[in-house]
């Protein structure tokens, strides 16, 4: 991981803008810079719990959320999927999820660093507060490279959405086929296939290597999505969020999209394969110049 200090990765990454102009962190308005909002900014050199919590509601069976399914090492923080030691379990695919402790609102830009799990699970990085009946939520990506289905697309799609639900009634992402039944491609999804030739995510499974996934939330109805500095999908709400909310990681297997990851299949993956890895995250606001 890279450990230089702030002022000189931002050297750095300026560079790295004028030897591939099509990257871009979004500018803010004028007479406005970006600050950084330190208590959603980490390296991961320990797992700061001033700044993290393990939350471990549980999706659908089989999944089950454990803490010591998550946790810090080598500069990483990391979630992985394991088998239950209970053979009569219908909650066999244990995992993990993590919660900043600190919310957010619009105007602000984050971003992370992620490489997926190569398993037919979930790996996401997401925003919410709330819960069925009323939250707030924004999808930044949903990934996952290895679908067992073999979807000759999903490994290369980072899917992205949101939600806002009041009184149980919700607003989300526009499908670009909503005649088609079952279509869960959104206007905001997006096959890295199509990103520019510089960008280091085109055409690369999720779990191939790290990739940035950023999102600049712009205001009560605009969200920007980002692969690598590169603009890649754009959501517009009707109605305006209204909450601060949470920053969140988490894996988990599901019967949609890319299928559930069954156990026979999971007993083949490695402790690596079976494991998504976050580099680093950092958040900004606007600060007056």
């Amino acid at each position: 991981m890279n450990k230089l200090p702030f002022f000189k990765k931002t050297t750095l990454f300026i560079t790295t803008l004028i030897t591939f102009s099509t990257f871009a962190q979004p500018k803010p308005p004028k007479g406005e810079s970006w600050e950084v909002v330190t208590a959603l900014t980490d390296e991961f050199d320990t797992f700061d719990e001033t700044k993290w919590r393990k939350e471990l509601w549980d999706y659908p069976v089989p999944n089950k959320m454990k803490a010591e399914n998550a946790g810090v090492s080598n500069g990483k923080l990391w979630i992985k999927a394991s088998l239950s030691a209970d053979e009569n379990t219908d909650r066999w695919f244990e995992t993990s999820r993590i919660y900043s402790k600190t919310q957010i609102s619009f105007p602000m830009y984050i971003e992370c660093s992620m490489k997926t799990a190569h398993i037919s699970a979930y790996n996401t990085f997401w925003l919410n507060n709330g819960n069925a009946e009323g939250r707030d939520e924004i999808d930044i990506c949903e990934n996952m490279s290895n679908p067992i289905n073999n979807d000759p697309d999903l490994a290369y799609l980072r899917q992205s959405q949101y939600f806002i639900v009041e009184n149980g009634e919700a607003e989300r992402s526009k499908e670009v086929f909503p005649e088609i039944e079952d279509n869960h491609i959104r206007i905001a999804d997006f096959d890295n296939r199509k990103l520019s030739k510089n960008n280091p995510a085109k055409g690369k499974k999720w779990n191939e290597d790290f990739q940035t996934f950023g999102l600049y939330w712009k205001d009560a109805h605009t969200m920007i999505y980002y692969i690598n500095g590169e603009k890649s999908g754009v959501d517009i709400s009707k109605t305006a969020f209204t909450r601060k909310l949470d920053v969140i990681w988490d894996l988990w297997t599901h019967n949609h999209d890319g299928g559930m990851e069954t156990k026979e299949r999971f007993k083949s993956f490695t402790e690596e394969e079976r494991t998504m890895y976050i580099d680093y995250v950092r958040t900004y606001t606007y600060a007056k110049k």
